[in-house]
């Protein structure tokens, strides 16, 4: 289910221009392709850790970003190409694999850490990551008609 909406999102921008990429909707006022595929890498490697109980080493944060800027927004991420994108994407949907590959059918009631000191079943955070991943699937095909409407028109 994770992999089949990450490979649906790589075929739906894998052929984004730069400017495509960095456009915020007709009004400038929401985040843009870039912003939301950033956070969508970086939300998943920190379920990478989350499914061991452990901690976002701080290489990560400095390499991806923080999941959200000092205001509680996605960060602006001005000078990601698509190519950038996939790579990393790619790195960090292997090391997801990796540890889903580890876990045994025991492990899925277990209770890992998630978001202000409470923890989530490893069960309902699989369901939790696809849906997650959809959601701005969603937010990308907007932007991208409403892009294609003011510029391709």
């Amino acid at each position: 289910m994770v992999n089949y909406n990450d490979e649906r999102l790589i075929r739906l921008v894998k052929d984004m221009s730069a400017e495509e990429l960095q456009f915020k909707g007709p009004a400038h006022d929401v985040n843009s392709t870039a912003q939301l595929l950033r956070h969508i890498s970086v939300v998943l490697l920190h379920w990478v850790f989350r499914l061991q109980s452990q901690e976002v080493p701080a290489g990560y944060t400095e390499k991806y970003g923080p999941m959200f800027d000092a205001d509680g927004k996605l960060p602006l991420i001005p000078d990601l190409t698509i190519q950038t994108w996939l790579q990393e994407h790619s790195s960090i949907r292997e090391m997801f694999r990796s540890v889903c590959l580890s876990l045994q059918d025991h492990d899925l009631e277990r209770v890992v850490p998630y978001e202000n000191g409470e923890g989530a079943v490893i069960r309902w955070s699989l369901f939790h990551i696809a849906d997650h991943c959809r959601h701005h699937y969603a937010h990308i095909v907007y932007l991208r008609r409403t892009y294609s409407e003011q510029f391709k028109g």
